[in-house]
Protein backbone atom coordinates (compact mmCIF):
# COMPACT_ATOMS: atom_id res chain seq x y z
CA UNK A 1 0.00 0.00 0.00
CA UNK A 2 1.47 3.37 -1.15
CA UNK A 3 1.06 6.61 1.11
CA UNK A 4 2.52 9.70 0.92
CA UNK A 5 5.17 10.63 3.25
CA UNK A 6 4.21 12.09 6.42
CA UNK A 7 5.83 15.75 5.79
CA UNK A 8 5.57 17.10 9.63
CA UNK A 9 7.01 13.91 11.45
CA UNK A 10 9.60 13.47 9.35
CA UNK A 11 10.55 16.81 9.95
CA UNK A 12 10.31 16.84 13.20
CA UNK A 13 12.36 13.00 12.88
CA UNK A 14 15.22 14.61 11.15
CA UNK A 15 15.98 17.43 13.39
CA UNK A 16 14.53 17.49 17.06
CA UNK A 17 17.03 15.23 18.89
CA UNK A 18 19.75 18.62 18.07
CA UNK A 19 17.45 20.99 18.67
CA UNK A 20 19.15 23.78 21.08
CA UNK A 21 15.27 25.56 21.01
CA UNK A 22 13.12 23.44 20.46
CA UNK A 23 9.38 25.47 19.59
CA UNK A 24 8.40 22.96 17.13
CA UNK A 25 7.32 20.38 19.97
CA UNK A 26 3.31 20.37 20.43
CA UNK A 27 2.85 18.59 23.83
CA UNK A 28 2.28 20.64 27.06
CA UNK A 29 6.05 20.82 28.59
CA UNK A 30 6.44 16.99 29.32
CA UNK A 31 6.34 16.02 33.13
CA UNK A 32 8.52 13.30 34.89
CA UNK A 33 7.25 10.47 36.51
CA UNK A 34 8.06 12.88 40.21
CA UNK A 35 5.97 15.36 39.17
CA UNK A 36 3.19 13.65 37.97
CA UNK A 37 3.13 12.05 41.64
CA UNK A 38 3.24 15.46 43.59
CA UNK A 39 0.65 16.95 40.65
CA UNK A 40 -1.74 13.98 41.94
CA UNK A 41 -0.79 13.86 45.13
CA UNK A 42 0.01 10.12 44.77
CA UNK A 43 2.71 7.98 47.13
CA UNK A 44 5.38 7.08 44.71
CA UNK A 45 6.21 4.08 47.49
CA UNK A 46 2.43 2.92 47.74
CA UNK A 47 2.15 3.11 43.45
CA UNK A 48 4.83 1.40 42.92
CA UNK A 49 4.50 -1.30 45.36
CA UNK A 50 0.83 -1.76 43.92
CA UNK A 51 2.72 -2.33 40.48
CA UNK A 52 5.50 -4.20 41.66
CA UNK A 53 3.18 -7.10 42.74
CA UNK A 54 1.34 -7.38 39.07
CA UNK A 55 2.02 -9.75 36.32
CA UNK A 56 2.80 -8.86 33.11
CA UNK A 57 0.12 -10.24 31.31
CA UNK A 58 -2.08 -8.19 28.37
CA UNK A 59 -4.10 -6.49 31.63
CA UNK A 60 -7.39 -5.63 30.49
CA UNK A 61 -7.75 -6.06 26.96
CA UNK A 62 -10.63 -3.69 26.92
CA UNK A 63 -8.65 -0.99 28.88
CA UNK A 64 -8.18 -0.56 32.73
CA UNK A 65 -11.27 0.38 34.97
CA UNK A 66 -9.55 3.14 36.22
CA UNK A 67 -8.45 4.78 32.70
CA UNK A 68 -11.37 4.09 31.22
CA UNK A 69 -13.72 5.53 33.86
CA UNK A 70 -11.25 8.64 33.63
CA UNK A 71 -11.64 8.66 29.92
CA UNK A 72 -15.66 9.13 30.20
CA UNK A 73 -14.81 11.73 32.76
CA UNK A 74 -14.06 13.99 30.08
CA UNK A 75 -17.29 13.45 27.99
CA UNK A 76 -21.41 14.31 29.29
CA UNK A 77 -22.65 11.46 27.38
CA UNK A 78 -20.32 8.84 27.40
CA UNK A 79 -19.80 5.39 29.29
CA UNK A 80 -17.14 2.34 29.52
CA UNK A 81 -18.82 1.08 26.49
CA UNK A 82 -18.06 4.22 24.01
CA UNK A 83 -14.24 3.94 24.64
CA UNK A 84 -12.12 2.22 23.15
CA UNK A 85 -8.11 2.27 24.13
CA UNK A 86 -5.67 3.21 21.37
CA UNK A 87 -2.23 3.05 21.29
CA UNK A 88 -2.03 6.99 21.13
CA UNK A 89 -4.27 9.39 18.80
CA UNK A 90 -2.13 8.47 15.82
CA UNK A 91 -3.01 5.07 16.59
CA UNK A 92 -6.47 6.06 17.38
CA UNK A 93 -6.78 7.91 14.07
CA UNK A 94 -5.16 5.24 12.00
CA UNK A 95 -7.95 2.45 13.38
CA UNK A 96 -10.95 4.54 12.24
CA UNK A 97 -9.86 4.54 8.95
CA UNK A 98 -8.95 1.05 8.48
CA UNK A 99 -12.22 -0.06 10.59
CA UNK A 100 -14.46 2.61 8.46
CA UNK A 101 -13.26 3.33 4.94
CA UNK A 102 -13.30 1.29 1.55
CA UNK A 103 -11.88 2.13 -1.81
CA UNK A 104 -14.51 4.43 -3.30
CA UNK A 105 -16.12 6.61 -0.02
CA UNK A 106 -16.45 9.49 0.23
CA UNK A 107 -14.01 11.53 2.74
CA UNK A 108 -13.86 15.30 3.44
CA UNK A 109 -11.31 16.12 5.34
CA UNK A 110 -9.97 19.50 6.65
CA UNK A 111 -6.54 21.39 5.56
CA UNK A 112 -4.36 22.59 6.90
CA UNK A 113 -4.29 19.79 9.56
CA UNK A 114 -2.86 16.43 11.32
CA UNK A 115 -1.52 15.02 7.62
CA UNK A 116 -3.33 11.37 8.84
CA UNK A 117 -6.93 12.80 7.97
CA UNK A 118 -6.53 13.09 4.09
CA UNK A 119 -3.46 10.68 3.41
CA UNK A 120 -4.78 7.76 5.72
CA UNK A 121 -7.87 7.38 3.67
CA UNK A 122 -6.43 8.37 0.59
CA UNK A 123 -4.27 5.34 0.42
CA UNK A 124 -6.97 3.21 1.22
CA UNK A 125 -8.43 4.25 -1.97
CA UNK A 126 -11.34 6.74 -0.65
CA UNK A 127 -12.09 9.84 -2.83
CA UNK A 128 -11.11 12.48 -0.39
CA UNK A 129 -11.83 16.00 -0.98
CA UNK A 130 -10.25 18.74 0.59
CA UNK A 131 -11.78 21.71 2.60
CA UNK A 132 -9.51 24.72 2.80
CA UNK A 133 -9.13 26.33 5.95
CA UNK A 134 -8.23 30.05 4.74
CA UNK A 135 -6.78 32.62 7.22
CA UNK A 136 -9.18 35.15 6.24
CA UNK A 137 -12.15 32.98 7.54
CA UNK A 138 -9.82 32.88 10.81
CA UNK A 139 -9.13 29.12 9.75
CA UNK A 140 -12.71 28.36 10.41
CA UNK A 141 -14.52 25.79 7.97
CA UNK A 142 -16.79 27.22 5.43
CA UNK A 143 -19.81 25.64 6.32
CA UNK A 144 -21.22 26.35 2.69
CA UNK A 145 -18.42 24.94 1.21
CA UNK A 146 -18.83 21.53 3.31
CA UNK A 147 -22.34 21.11 2.59
CA UNK A 148 -21.54 20.99 -1.68
CA UNK A 149 -18.65 18.49 -0.61
CA UNK A 150 -20.84 16.01 1.89
CA UNK A 151 -22.57 15.05 -0.84
CA UNK A 152 -25.27 12.33 0.34
CA UNK A 153 -23.57 9.28 0.58
CA UNK A 154 -20.19 10.56 2.45
CA UNK A 155 -18.77 8.04 4.40
CA UNK A 156 -16.82 10.70 6.81
CA UNK A 157 -16.07 14.34 7.42
CA UNK A 158 -12.83 14.67 9.35
CA UNK A 159 -12.05 18.13 11.34
CA UNK A 160 -9.32 19.03 13.86
CA UNK A 161 -10.65 20.83 17.00
CA UNK A 162 -8.81 22.79 18.25
CA UNK A 163 -6.59 22.65 15.13
CA UNK A 164 -3.11 22.03 14.63
CA UNK A 165 -1.57 24.27 13.28
CA UNK A 166 -3.55 27.38 13.85
CA UNK A 167 -5.13 27.18 17.16
CA UNK A 168 -8.48 27.64 15.70
CA UNK A 169 -11.07 26.51 17.79
CA UNK A 170 -15.15 25.40 16.44
CA UNK A 171 -17.53 26.31 19.31
CA UNK A 172 -20.73 24.20 19.96
CA UNK A 173 -22.85 26.27 17.69
CA UNK A 174 -19.81 25.56 14.86
CA UNK A 175 -19.55 21.65 15.37
CA UNK A 176 -23.64 21.23 15.77
CA UNK A 177 -23.68 22.64 12.54
CA UNK A 178 -20.80 20.30 11.31
CA UNK A 179 -23.21 17.34 12.64
CA UNK A 180 -26.20 18.34 10.82
CA UNK A 181 -24.59 18.91 7.43
CA UNK A 182 -22.92 14.99 8.41
CA UNK A 183 -26.53 13.85 9.29
CA UNK A 184 -28.14 14.91 5.97
CA UNK A 185 -25.35 13.02 4.26
CA UNK A 186 -25.22 9.86 6.20
CA UNK A 187 -21.82 10.51 7.26
CA UNK A 188 -19.78 9.58 10.22
CA UNK A 189 -17.54 13.01 11.55
CA UNK A 190 -14.30 12.01 13.23
CA UNK A 191 -13.13 14.67 15.53
CA UNK A 192 -9.27 14.91 16.29
CA UNK A 193 -9.36 16.75 19.58
CA UNK A 194 -5.88 15.56 21.38
CA UNK A 195 -5.70 19.62 22.26
CA UNK A 196 -9.24 19.80 23.74
CA UNK A 197 -9.35 21.43 26.84
CA UNK A 198 -6.35 23.79 26.07
CA UNK A 199 -8.61 26.42 25.86
CA UNK A 200 -7.35 30.66 26.61
CA UNK A 201 -10.77 30.88 28.39
CA UNK A 202 -12.40 29.04 31.16
CA UNK A 203 -15.07 26.84 30.24
CA UNK A 204 -16.17 23.65 29.24
CA UNK A 205 -14.62 22.75 26.11
CA UNK A 206 -17.58 20.61 23.69
CA UNK A 207 -16.89 17.63 22.12
CA UNK A 208 -18.33 15.91 18.67
CA UNK A 209 -18.51 12.26 20.59
CA UNK A 210 -21.27 14.36 22.89
CA UNK A 211 -22.85 16.16 19.93
CA UNK A 212 -23.29 13.73 17.18
CA UNK A 213 -24.94 10.23 17.40
CA UNK A 214 -22.61 9.41 14.52
CA UNK A 215 -19.47 11.57 15.81
CA UNK A 216 -16.32 9.73 16.69
CA UNK A 217 -13.71 11.90 19.01
CA UNK A 218 -10.14 11.25 19.48
CA UNK A 219 -7.66 12.32 22.38
CA UNK A 220 -4.62 10.74 23.86
CA UNK A 221 -2.37 11.25 27.40
CA UNK A 222 0.27 13.22 24.95
CA UNK A 223 -0.63 16.82 23.98
CA UNK A 224 -2.76 18.14 26.94
CA UNK A 225 -1.47 15.87 30.04
CA UNK A 226 2.22 15.99 28.97
CA UNK A 227 2.59 12.26 29.34
CA UNK A 228 3.74 11.43 25.80
CA UNK A 229 5.55 8.83 26.62
CA UNK A 230 2.64 6.49 27.88
CA UNK A 231 1.55 6.45 23.88
CA UNK A 232 -1.75 6.14 24.80
CA UNK A 233 -5.18 7.32 23.78
CA UNK A 234 -8.48 6.23 22.39
CA UNK A 235 -11.44 6.55 20.08
CA UNK A 236 -14.83 7.56 22.28
CA UNK A 237 -18.28 7.08 20.15
CA UNK A 238 -21.78 6.74 20.93
CA UNK A 239 -22.67 4.72 17.80
CA UNK A 240 -22.72 0.90 18.10
CA UNK A 241 -22.48 0.03 14.44
CA UNK A 242 -19.01 2.10 14.73
CA UNK A 243 -17.66 0.37 18.09
CA UNK A 244 -18.51 -3.01 16.95
CA UNK A 245 -15.90 -2.07 13.80
CA UNK A 246 -13.35 -1.30 15.99
CA UNK A 247 -12.83 -3.72 19.14
CA UNK A 248 -13.43 -6.14 15.64
CA UNK A 249 -10.31 -4.58 13.94
CA UNK A 250 -8.28 -4.06 17.23
CA UNK A 251 -8.03 -7.71 17.27
CA UNK A 252 -5.68 -7.58 14.29
CA UNK A 253 -3.17 -4.82 15.52
CA UNK A 254 -3.85 -3.31 18.91
CA UNK A 255 -4.79 -6.41 21.24
CA UNK A 256 -4.38 -4.32 24.59
CA UNK A 257 -2.72 -1.40 25.69
CA UNK A 258 0.24 -1.54 28.21
CA UNK A 259 -1.01 -2.35 31.72
CA UNK A 260 1.52 -0.19 33.16
CA UNK A 261 0.70 2.74 30.63
CA UNK A 262 -3.02 2.69 31.56
CA UNK A 263 -2.26 3.00 35.54
CA UNK A 264 -0.21 5.69 35.12
CA UNK A 265 -2.99 7.56 32.69
CA UNK A 266 -5.46 6.58 35.39
CA UNK A 267 -3.54 8.41 38.21
CA UNK A 268 -3.36 11.54 36.03
CA UNK A 269 -6.77 11.36 35.13
CA UNK A 270 -8.50 10.81 38.36
CA UNK A 271 -6.52 14.49 39.65
CA UNK A 272 -7.62 16.01 35.56
CA UNK A 273 -8.46 19.18 37.85
CA UNK A 274 -4.96 19.13 38.72
CA UNK A 275 -3.32 18.59 35.65
CA UNK A 276 -5.05 20.44 33.35
CA UNK A 277 -4.99 23.68 35.54
CA UNK A 278 -0.88 23.06 34.92
CA UNK A 279 -1.36 22.98 31.00
CA UNK A 280 -3.55 25.76 30.80
CA UNK A 281 -1.47 28.07 32.93
CA UNK A 282 1.44 27.09 30.55
CA UNK A 283 0.14 27.91 27.07
CA UNK A 284 -2.08 30.92 28.73
CA UNK A 285 1.01 32.42 29.95
CA UNK A 286 3.07 31.29 26.55
CA UNK A 287 1.03 33.13 24.45
CA UNK A 288 1.05 35.73 26.06
CA UNK A 289 5.15 35.58 25.22
CA UNK A 290 4.37 34.57 21.61
CA UNK A 291 2.00 37.40 20.88
CA UNK A 292 3.84 40.12 22.40
CA UNK A 293 6.74 38.76 20.10
CA UNK A 294 4.31 38.43 16.84
CA UNK A 295 3.28 42.52 17.32
CA UNK A 296 6.84 43.58 17.83
CA UNK A 297 8.74 41.19 15.10
CA UNK A 298 8.24 43.51 12.11
CA UNK A 299 8.35 40.12 10.15
CA UNK A 300 5.67 38.44 11.40
CA UNK A 301 1.61 38.17 11.84
CA UNK A 302 -0.95 35.36 12.28
CA UNK A 303 -4.24 34.65 13.45
CA UNK A 304 -3.74 34.73 17.35
CA UNK A 305 -4.27 30.99 18.22
CA UNK A 306 -7.42 30.57 20.68
CA UNK A 307 -6.32 27.44 21.83
CA UNK A 308 -4.39 24.52 21.84
CA UNK A 309 -0.34 24.76 21.90
CA UNK A 310 0.49 25.81 18.40
CA UNK A 311 0.08 28.90 15.75
CA UNK A 312 0.81 28.90 12.11
CA UNK A 313 3.27 32.18 11.98
CA UNK A 314 3.39 34.25 8.36
CA UNK A 315 6.58 35.96 7.31
CA UNK A 316 7.35 38.09 4.68
CA UNK A 317 10.82 37.02 4.29
CA UNK A 318 12.06 35.73 0.22
CA UNK A 319 12.53 32.42 1.45
CA UNK A 320 10.65 29.33 0.95
CA UNK A 321 10.08 27.65 4.60
CA UNK A 322 11.86 24.61 4.26
CA UNK A 323 14.92 26.69 3.41
CA UNK A 324 14.21 29.40 5.98
CA UNK A 325 13.74 26.69 8.85
CA UNK A 326 16.24 24.66 8.28
CA UNK A 327 18.84 27.52 8.03
CA UNK A 328 17.53 29.37 11.08
CA UNK A 329 17.75 25.56 13.04
CA UNK A 330 21.55 25.21 11.99
CA UNK A 331 22.60 29.13 12.25
CA UNK A 332 20.87 29.59 15.21
CA UNK A 333 19.31 26.50 17.24
CA UNK A 334 16.08 27.90 16.93
CA UNK A 335 13.38 24.91 15.63
CA UNK A 336 10.45 25.32 14.06
CA UNK A 337 7.98 23.68 11.54
CA UNK A 338 8.16 24.57 7.98
CA UNK A 339 4.16 25.84 6.75
CA UNK A 340 4.77 23.61 3.73
CA UNK A 341 4.62 20.65 5.96
CA UNK A 342 1.10 21.52 5.83
CA UNK A 343 0.96 22.99 2.28
CA UNK A 344 0.85 26.47 3.79
CA UNK A 345 3.83 28.34 2.40
CA UNK A 346 5.84 31.38 3.79
CA UNK A 347 4.86 30.27 7.48
CA UNK A 348 5.90 28.27 10.43
CA UNK A 349 4.64 26.52 13.05
CA UNK A 350 5.69 27.66 16.44
CA UNK A 351 4.79 25.60 19.74
CA UNK A 352 4.65 27.57 22.28
CA UNK A 353 3.73 25.11 25.11
CA UNK A 354 7.23 24.37 26.17
CA UNK A 355 9.10 25.80 28.88
CA UNK A 356 8.73 29.89 28.71
CA UNK A 357 12.57 30.25 29.06
CA UNK A 358 13.00 28.06 25.92
CA UNK A 359 10.26 29.86 24.37
CA UNK A 360 11.64 33.47 24.91
CA UNK A 361 14.92 31.91 23.67
CA UNK A 362 13.75 30.46 20.70
CA UNK A 363 11.92 33.39 19.56
CA UNK A 364 14.75 35.64 20.46
CA UNK A 365 17.08 33.43 17.77
CA UNK A 366 14.26 33.78 15.11
CA UNK A 367 14.48 37.74 15.44
CA UNK A 368 18.01 37.63 15.63
CA UNK A 369 18.19 35.36 12.52
CA UNK A 370 15.63 37.51 10.41
CA UNK A 371 18.35 40.66 11.21
CA UNK A 372 20.49 38.75 9.64
CA UNK A 373 18.66 37.56 6.29
CA UNK A 374 17.65 41.70 6.49
CA UNK A 375 21.01 42.13 5.82
CA UNK A 376 21.72 39.88 2.95
CA UNK A 377 18.63 41.40 1.67
CA UNK A 378 16.35 38.81 1.74
CA UNK A 379 13.16 40.70 3.54
CA UNK A 380 10.58 42.06 1.44
CA UNK A 381 8.27 43.45 3.92
CA UNK A 382 5.26 42.11 2.68
CA UNK A 383 3.11 42.04 5.97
Amino acid sequence: MYIKPFKVEEWMNAWEDGARYNIAETCVDSVSLEELFTLTGQDPAAFWAGIGKRRLTYGAIQGDPVFVQGVCGLYKTLGPEHIVPTHGAAGANHHIFCSLIEPGDRVVSVSPTYQQLYSIPESLGADVKILRLRRENGYLPDLDELRRLAVPGTKLICINNPNNPTGALMDETVLGTIADIAERAGAYVLSDEVYRHLTQEDGWSPSMADIYDKGISVGSMSKVFSLAGLRLGWIACRDKAAVDAFWSHRDYDHISCGMLDEALAGLALGHKDAVLARSRGIVRDNLEVLDRWVRDEPHASYVKPQAGTTALVHYDLDLPSYELCERMYHETGAFVTPGDCFDEPRCMRIGYASSRDTLRAGLAAMSAFFRTLEEEGTASCRN
